[in-house]
């Protein structure tokens, strides 16, 4: 195992359970335990995590400290969480060193941030306040956010100019969350704002991916984003059954179960 395969196997198991020994890791990955010391020393020197008590542990997301008592948001982010972790690891290893890639917003795509392994020359563009700070650390990965109004509860940008900073970008892969998946109706979100970005993003990319738990499937919010044909792949939970999604493959959907 390669060094950098190492590396991004220990983020990706710290990402998944939020805490794991150096024991545990060494012998998961064939290793040393002084070996694993190194790179988590190294991991927690660039901010990627923390080590506490021969483990390593996930690093708290500042952004969210003011949301704490929040009983709402923390509903909203703990919703499908271990699904949405294995969506994000999934979705994070198909970025490629060198790309420009557009992160919307979403919870989803949140996890897709914290599961990027280090990566050379990568662009993230992003609408997303929180995705922006999760990312402020990593000195492997430029960050341009697109600017605008702040939205919501879920630290979005959007408005007239998040639109016109979109259509001044092309991108490698777009990753997007969406409220709702549906076989006739398409996909659609509840918000007209962060629909209407959705589909300047789309437009821009080269790779259109989704990154939905198997609660969207079936459901149809108020404002469409485009249809099934219109995305290379979506990625979801082994909750969405095969004969759940046989609709969605009859129409020439890509769809990947992790």
């Amino acid at each position: 195992m390669t060094p950098e395969s190492r590396v991004t196997l220990i983020l990706e198991t710290v990402h998944r359970t939020g805490r794991v020994s150096v024991d545990k890791l060494a012998t998961k990955l064939q290793t040393s335990a002084a070996t694993i010391r190194r790179d988590l020393s190294e991991l927690e020197r660039r901010g990627l995590l923390k080590r506490e008590h021969g483990s390593a542990v996930a690093v708290e997301p500042v952004v969210h400290e003011s949301f704490r008592q929040d009983s709402s948001f923390q509903e909203q982010i703990r919703r499908m969480v271990d699904e949405k972790k294995r969506i994000g690891i999934a979705a994070a290893r198909l970025i490629k060193p060198g790309q420009t890639i557009a992160l919307a917003a979403g919870t989803t795509t949140t996890h897709i941030a914290r599961s990027l392994p280090p990566l050379e020359k990568v662009t993230v563009v992003t609408n997303t306040l929180n995705i922006a700070l999760e990312l402020a650390r990593r000195d492997d990965i430029k960050i341009f956010v697109t600017g605008g109004f702040l939205h919501g509860g879920w630290f979005s940008l959007a408005g007239p100019n998040t639109l016109a900073a979109i259509r001044e970008m092309y991108f490698d892969q777009v990753f997007m969350s969406v409220t709702g998946i549906h076989p006739e109706r398409g996909l659609t979100d509840s918000h007209p704002e962060e629909a209407a970005i959705n589909r300047v993003l789309l437009k821009q990319s080269r790779r259109k991916i989704v990154v939905a738990d198997h609660t969207k499937f079936s459901i149809v919010a108020n404002n469409f984003i485009c249809g099934l044909k219109d995305v290379d792949l979506i990625l979801t939970d082994t909750g969405a059954s095969e004969r759940k999604l046989a609709p969605y493959r009859k129409l020439g959907a890509q769809i990947q179960r992790i």
